[in-house]
């Protein structure tokens, strides 16, 4: 009879809390990943405040949401709490050492205490490689530039993204897709070089690997090219300073790479630059962010300001009264989130003055939510905003990705000159004589891995070479600037070059002359380098000189009397490995130049596909390049012939077919990267007297020969005409391809009717 009335007393129970118990509520669609991202995006911004909005379009800095102990980044802090609160926040940056249980704690408070739940979008620096430690560290950009392989600077992208992914960031501040014409600019090290159809082509690559087949991938970051645009050729090299360029140029040119970067590579971020054009700054340029980036190239994601560019009109550019008046106009022209611009107080008071004067219209704050949230649904924050934490053991600093990075800087090596067959280093040298504090530097590059370090020319030297050759080492110069000092240094490495077979000297950039904010009124070499160089010169031995810089130089002398020449640009964590196999011939070289070498900077802006008119004659000096853009030797040859073109003439929208046959004609395996050069002979408005529209890279052994075949689009037969539109004319378009810009080996033409 108990256990009678015990079941009826649960049975009733049951009953009873079946009637009483609240029905699961219908999941909010925002918070439905089977419905579009637009729908998801509406409903979101419809249940949001003011004030949500807001914080959206702002940017924390990474100390604001952690509590940091020295290098470990322990939890979050009772300020991050207060910082995100219940409106939440739109992103964080510079949060380094991030892990993946750090940014899980700020994004499991930001998704479960704040009202709305919307995730945090992490953003750092990913140039070459994550900038937090541990990352694998690819050459610097220039550098990925001068290996002319798309391939593998998007196998780079896949790397980047998977480690940057693992730690919990979300989106890369890159790549750089400025041409930067004026290397007196600091910047020039981040960039794929000078040339609109190489930049394009590499950034293309990288934006395709950071952002993978799919966002919302735990292998996928949100691309953001920058610095949009024109921003690569700035009044005397300096960052932010005017830029003077007509809409046919920059679109021609300039704003051609990042149409790339976003009709082909997809990219859903972009950063509006510092600079003005034609008096209108870069954020508050309506033509720019809006008709041609959103109305033309039907960008979906979201631009954010350089770092303080927004502020710049208030306090620089002086087009605006206060920030109220400031925010609105770059919010108003397109901008959808600010970089540290003002104060997370001051923006939000600033913003709600310009709402209310209607500087500001709600349309356009609505407007710049959306694409931030837009993103964020597509990066897939919403329905998987944790990280695996054991994924970064898995993925960070492979075998794998170590293999590529050596591959990237083995190629990315140009042979500048080599009289005499000095290069490679031969058994008859016994000793080498290695000179030069730079000889010594593991410098990786501008925004690379903070704590990471590379691997010195002279270690790996000594490394790669073993007991085979007698390696000694002096710097040859110090800081110390009394003349006694000096001369005790040079006295030193001069003795010891005397003692040895052949001296190796290492010249180029202190990490204090180069990256951003580091421009620069010339662009010879130090003081104490050309007296180091003439010197050792004077000894009569055989001498290579490695440049270790981020921007071509002007090195005259050297180029005239030293008779080898190996560019290294900045080759990331393999990079002395990569050169010393060079020295020592275990790698040929097959690297070609991104950038002209100036004889001066009288010579600049310099660059290879100038119009017809730009002659560059001066009465005081060669006009010529001191070495091409293109320019590349190897310890082998390369012999071309039987130019193909399939189509002689094709129709105003075809394509030409054209195929060249490469033959090493040498003694060693070698790798020559073939590039091809258009003329548009007659237009209606002038073009450049040759622009690269092709490259490939071939591989062939002694003997070998091999065809190598181009596409060429009518896309790129393109010009702005006279009424700015977009057309190919008739006419006949010269063919050249060749070494280099200017060692072209075959010419021919087709012509479009």
């Amino acid at each position: 009879m108990k256990q009678k009335n015990a079941y009826i007393s649960v049975l009733l129970v049951t009953i009873f809390c079946s009637f009483n118990t609240p029905k699961p509520t219908a999941k909010l669609p925002y918070k439905d990943a089977s419905l579009p991202v637009e729908k998801r995006v509406a409903d979101l911004l419809g249940r949001m405040t003011t004030g949500e909005k807001i914080r959206q379009l702002d940017m924390y800095w990474g100390h604001e949401v952690a509590n940091m102990q020295g290098h470990d980044a322990v939890s979050m802090s009772d300020s991050a709490r207060i910082n995100i609160g219940t409106e939440g926040i739109g992103s964080v940056h510079d949060l380094y050492p991030l892990t993946a249980d750090v940014s899980n704690q700020i994004q499991r408070y930001a998704v479960e205490k704040t009202r709305l739940g919307i995730p945090v979008l992490f953003i750092e620096e990913g140039l070459h490689g994550y900038e937090g430690l541990g990352s694998t560290t690819f050459p610097s950009p220039l550098a990925l530039a001068g290996a002319w392989d798309t391939t593998n600077v998007h196998k780079a992208g896949r790397i980047i993204a998977t480690e940057m992914r693992a730690h919990g960031v979300a989106m890369v501040l890159g790549p750089v897709l400025c041409l930067p014409r004026d290397p007196r600019w600091g910047r020039v090290e981040e960039t794929y070089g000078e040339d609109p159809f190489l930049s394009a082509a590499n950034g293309v690559a990288m934006v395709k690997g950071l952002q993978g087949n799919k966002l919302s991938n735990h292998n996928s970051v949100l691309s953001e090219p920058k610095h949009f645009a024109v921003h690569g050729i700035p009044e005397a090299g300096s960052n932010t300073a005017p830029v003077n360029m007509g809409e046919r140029e920059a679109r021609s040119s300039f704003l051609y790479v990042f149409e790339k970067a976003v009709r082909e590579g997809g990219a859903m971020g972009m950063m509006a630059a510092y600079s003005e054009i034609d008096g209108i700054p870069c954020v508050d340029n309506k033509w720019l962010l809006k008709d041609v980036l959103r109305g033309e190239w039907g960008f979906k994601g979201f631009v954010l300001s350089d770092l303080g560019a927004i502020k710049m009109s208030l306090n620089n550019h002086q087009i605006a009264t206060d920030a109220a008046d400031a925010l609105g106009q770059t919010f108003t022209a397109g901008m959808d989130m600010q970089f540290y611009d003002f104060p997370h107080v001051a923006f939000h008071e600033a913003m709600n003055k310009a709402l209310a004067s209607k500087k500001l219209s709600m349309a356009d704050l609505n407007r710049a939510v959306s694409n931030v949230l837009r993103v964020k649904f597509m990066l897939g924050l919403f329905d998987h905003p944790y990280i695996d934490i054991d994924l970064l053991k898995k993925v960070n600093h492979t075998d794998e990705s170590r293999a590529v990075a050596m591959k990237l800087a083995q190629e990315g090596i140009s042979l500048l000159k080599n009289d005499n067959n000095i290069l490679p280093l031969g058994p008859n040298v016994r000793s080498v004589a290695v000179v030069g504090p730079l000889a010594e530097s593991t410098y990786l590059g501008g925004y690379a891995n903070k704590m990471g370090k590379g691997v010195a020319i002279l270690d790996a030297l000594k490394q790669k070479a073993g007991n085979s050759l007698d390696i000694k080492f002096e710097t040859g110069y110090t800081a110390d600037t009394s003349a006694a000092r000096q001369n005790e240094y040079l006295d030193k490495a001069i003795n010891m070059v005397k003692q040895s077979d052949v001296a190796v000297v290492v010249l180029g950039e202190d990490i204090n002359e180069v990256g951003e904010g580091k421009d620069r009124a010339n662009l010879d070499l130090n003081k104490q380098q050309s007296r180091l160089i003439e010197a050792i010169y004077k000894t009569g031995k055989p001498t290579i000189v490695v440049l270790f810089n981020g921007r071509p130089l002007c090195i005259n002398w050297v180029a005239k009397k030293i008779p080898a020449i190996v560019e290294s640009w900045f080759l990331g964590e393999t990079g002395g490995l990569a050169i010393a196999d060079v020295l020592l011939g275990k790698v040929n070289p097959s690297g070609k130049l991104p950038m002209t070498f100036p004889r001066s900077v009288g010579q600049v802006p310099f660059y290879y596909d100038h119009k017809p008119t730009s002659r560059h004659v001066y009465v005081d000096q060669d006009t010529s390049a001191l070495f091409p853009f293109g320019h590349g030797l190897s310890y082998t040859s390369f012999e071309y012939s039987n130019l193909k073109i399939a189509q002689p003439q094709i129709p105003l929208n075809g394509s030409a077919n054209v195929s060249v046959t490469i033959k090493n004609t040498g003694k060693v395996e070698g790798e020559e990267v073939v590039q091809l050069y258009l003329r548009d002979v007659i237009a209606s408005v002038t073009t450049p007297v040759k622009s690269l529209k092709g490259f490939k890279r071939i591989n062939l052994k002694p003997g070998e020969s091999g065809t190598v075949q181009f596409k060429i689009d009518n896309k790129e037969l393109m010009l702005w005409n006279r009424q700015m539109k977009q057309v190919v004319e008739p006419g006949e378009f010269k063919v050249m391809v060749g070494s280099s810009s200017e060692d072209i080996r075959l010419r021919g033409s087709f012509y479009v009717k």
